[in-house]
């Protein structure tokens, strides 16, 4: 009796045992869960805490760059934009600065050629002795320029024995001279006179553009060196082609009134096509570039104002404006880039 009591008292104390186990285990899992839920959630707080700190850098960074490049902005705005530049009549004067008027005008299609300036031909005069005689007096020489009616030289005619006068029949320059006091006339010309006031251009035309020319075309022509332009028709085309490079002659009559087309001198010219009528045009000397875009500087009341343009159709003289400046604007033609060197000094000025 007193054994099967033992062995009833110590039963519950031998089950905990066999149960300790299982208990243990259960509380570290639920010790892990634990310290997982508390790991987890300071993670999220460091995570929100680290974003929120990283839009405020952002906030900042973005407002330190608004506070720094609008003030530039406004600054490069107000440099090129409301600023004009002020030019006095005596410093445009000295300048050179050439004022002109936007409008419309014919952008004209052209084509590119090659010539010389040659004296008109049909204005050339060679001058003869009317009888043999003998040369007594010379009163002109080579270069000389003369009127109709001037005394050039007096002869002695052999059969007469009396003095007559050679006179100009024509107003022009003495080219040529071979009168010499004392020797008898012969069949040469005593004297050689060119009307000066046109003079011919002398072109040659590749076989693929005869058929793009007809007498009576517009022709500009230009002589690079000494910066003349000027206009002329074209008023013979050659029916026959240079055999050796197969080239036709043309040929373009050109004011000359004021001698300044040297015959001899080599030119560009540029035969008009077709022409396109535009609303509004500019000289091409007028457009500058200044920070990758074409500008215009356009006279106001107060000052020359910079004007950034849209262009159109160009030829070699003119350009169609399509945005920037309308017509009846006033703006500077020639010598525009000295507005430009002046406005770069006050931008390095404003810059210190």
């Amino acid at each position: 009796m007193k054994t099967l009591k033992k062995n009833t008292l110590k039963s519950p104390e031998k089950n905990f045992l066999k149960s300790a186990p299982a208990l243990v285990f259960v509380l570290v899992i639920l010790l892990a869960l634990f310290l997982a839920d508390i790991y987890m959630a300071n993670a999220a707080t460091e995570k929100d805490d680290h974003k929120h700190q990283e839009n405020e850098h952002a906030d900042e960074k973005d407002a330190h760059a608004d506070d720094h490049e609008k003030p530039g902005e406004e600054e490069h705005a107000d440099e090129h934009g409301d600023e004009k530049m002020k030019l006095s009549a005596e410093q445009q004067k000295t300048g050179g600065i050439q004022l002109a008027e936007a409008g419309p005008i014919d952008i004209q299609q052209t084509l590119p050629l090659y010539g010389v300036v040659v004296p008109n031909a049909e204005r050339i005069q060679s001058i003869k002795a009317r009888f043999p005689g003998v040369i007594r007096t010379v009163n002109r020489k080579q270069g000389d320029k003369v009127s109709v009616g001037d005394a050039l030289a007096t002869i002695e005619s052999n059969e007469s024995m009396k003095v007559y006068t050679i006179r100009a029949t024509m107003n022009g320059i003495i080219t040529d001279r071979h009168a010499v006091e004392g020797e008898q006339t012969g069949d040469e010309p005593l004297f050689v006179v060119a009307d000066m006031t046109t003079v011919w251009v002398d072109l040659s035309i590749f076989p693929r553009d005869v058929t793009r020319l007809q007498l009576g075309q517009q022709v500009r022509i230009e002589q690079v060196q000494r910066k003349l332009v000027d206009k002329g028709q074209l008023v013979y085309i050659s029916a026959n082609a240079n055999p050796v490079n197969q080239a036709i002659s043309a040929r373009v009559l050109l004011d000359n009134s004021k001698g300044q087309w040297i015959p001899g001198h080599f030119v560009n010219a540029q035969a008009t096509l077709s022409k396109t009528p535009v609303a509004v045009a500019v000289q091409n000397d007028a457009l500058q570039t200044l920070e990758g875009k074409t500008v215009i500087f356009v006279k106001e009341a107060d000052g020359f104002e910079l004007r950034p343009v849209r262009l159109g159709k160009a030829d070699s003289e003119f350009s169609e404006v399509v945005e920037g400046i309308a017509a009846g604007d006033t703006y500077v033609a020639r010598n525009s880039f000295i507005l430009k060197s002046e406005m770069g000094k006050e931008s390095a000025e404003h810059g210190h």
